[in-house]
């Protein structure tokens, strides 16, 4: 690794160092869309809750798009930084017909855009009428926000999922 100092004695990284990220990026997009193929998925990629956290801080233009209900970010919690985008409204779990309209207003179809939801399932419909609709770079998180319910303890968020695995949430 080649570095520099700076006037003031700090260490800048280099090109190496972007080049390095850049292989990161690559390794988890092409694991991301080699688990979708697999699958037989019909959008680009399907990530762990711990690539797509990296890759949010390895791509600055990529979009987290939290497609869970108003209710379930004021009661569960929620991610920094994302959009949020209902897929269904609560109460009544109706269909929101407009989620298209508002992913494009909120979202450039040219970014790197992954899709959570509670457990995954609402995400991949997402992910899937994103890609559909021309959204070429969708990804949807595997495991979701709270993940699987824990048979043990019939409670979500102990199992798997991106609060599980410990990254970043706030309660609302």
């Amino acid at each position: 690794m080649v570095l520099a100092l700076s006037a003031d004695g700090h260490i800048l990284t280099t090109l190496v160092d972007q080049y390095s990220n850049m292989g990161r990026l690559t390794e988890i997009l092409t694991t991301a869309q080699a688990r979708a193929q697999a699958a037989g998925l019909p959008y680009e990629g399907a990530l762990t809750p711990g690539e797509a956290a990296e890759l949010l801080k390895l791509a600055p233009g990529s979009r987290l798009v939290d497609v869970r209900s108003h209710a379930e970010l004021d009661l569960v919690g929620r991610i920094p930084g994302t959009v949020h985008v209902e897929w269904m409204s609560y109460p009544g779990w109706r269909a929101n017909v407009h989620f298209l309209n508002q992913l494009k207003q909120s979202v450039d179809m040219e970014s790197l855009t992954l899709f959570i939801s509670r457990n995954s399932q609402r995400s991949q419909r997402a992910a899937e009428a994103a890609t559909l609709a021309g959204y070429r770079d969708s990804y949807h998180v595997l495991e979701g926000f709270e993940g699987a319910i824990n048979p043990a303890t019939g409670h979500r968020g102990e199992l798997d999922g991106w609060k599980a695995r410990g990254l970043p949430w706030q309660q609302s």
